[in-house]
């Protein structure tokens, strides 16, 4: 068993499921790979099942329906504590998260010595490519946004190309996640800084789907907006107790 394992929810993913496998597979840092079912009607886990007969490191977790990506997230991030993987990274299926970055990632972490590795789409810029303006506009403004609400000093909080440390999902308590869309991942940027973990941005270009369709809506937007001003009235509540001796540092140290 490696140390690192990348965990790739999908749902309806039968144009790119194949490919971002063998991708993730013919790089040189070797990676464990857990692929979350949703119950695709279009058989993608049947391409998986096929494909776990020629790689020994890759699994499959099927659920029954359509129960959301913060969910999926953390019923594999469990699943990876629990086989005691030490670098568990979340990326999509469509190819808009750069498979050869994973080591970049693992990288910030293993060697740099940072809790969390972000990758980026706006710490160098605007690295977006094959969006709309409108869509640029409104993602790079909900950083802004949540970075006024929250104090969190991370320029791309909605990212969802990240690399934790086994150390951080324990602290973390993953059942107190609560949030499924954009605001999943915000919760947890803003636990793992709120416990005073190092947090890196690792710049990424990121490229819109090419194959496939966008599972984005309107509720995922709206539970963001709301959910950013939920965590941030929250947290004056909790007392964040780190389980580990590092202290607190700021985003991009």
């Amino acid at each position: 068993m490696n140390d690192c394992i990348v965990v790739i929810p999908t749902y309806n993913e039968l144009e790119n499921v194949e490919a971002i496998i063998r991708r993730v597979f013919s790089l040189n840092h070797p990676f464990d790979l857990l692929i979350i079912d949703d119950g695709s009607p279009d058989g993608t886990a049947g391409v998986v099942k096929e494909l776990m007969k020629e790689f020994s490191s890759l699994y499959l977790v099927e659920r029954k329906g359509k129960l959301g990506l913060g969910t999926a997230y953390i019923h594999g991030f469990k699943w990876a504590l629990e086989k005691g993987y030490n670098y568990i990274f979340e990326m999509d299926a469509d190819f808009s998260h750069p498979p050869e970055d994973l080591v970049r990632l693992y990288n910030a972490c293993a060697i740099e010595g940072h809790d969390v590795a972000v990758g980026s789409r706006y710490i160098t810029g605007v690295n977006v490519v094959n969006w709309p303006i409108n869509r640029v506009l409104m993602s790079y403004f909900a950083g802004y946004y949540v970075r006024t609400i929250t104090g969190m000093p991370i320029m791309d909080p909605t990212a969802g190309f990240i690399c934790y440390t086994a150390k951080v999902l324990n602290t973390i308590n993953l059942d107190n996640i609560r949030f499924i869309g954009y605001a999943f991942q915000i919760e947890m940027k803003f636990n793992s800084w709120k416990y005073g973990f190092s947090i890196t941005e690792v710049p990424i270009i990121f490229t819109d789907r090419t194959k496939g369709a966008s599972k984005m809506s309107k509720g995922i937007f709206k539970e963001a907006i709301f959910g950013v001003i939920t965590l941030k009235i929250n947290s004056y509540f909790k007392r964040y107790i780190p389980k580990h001796s590092a202290q607190k540092l700021p985003a991009n140290s």
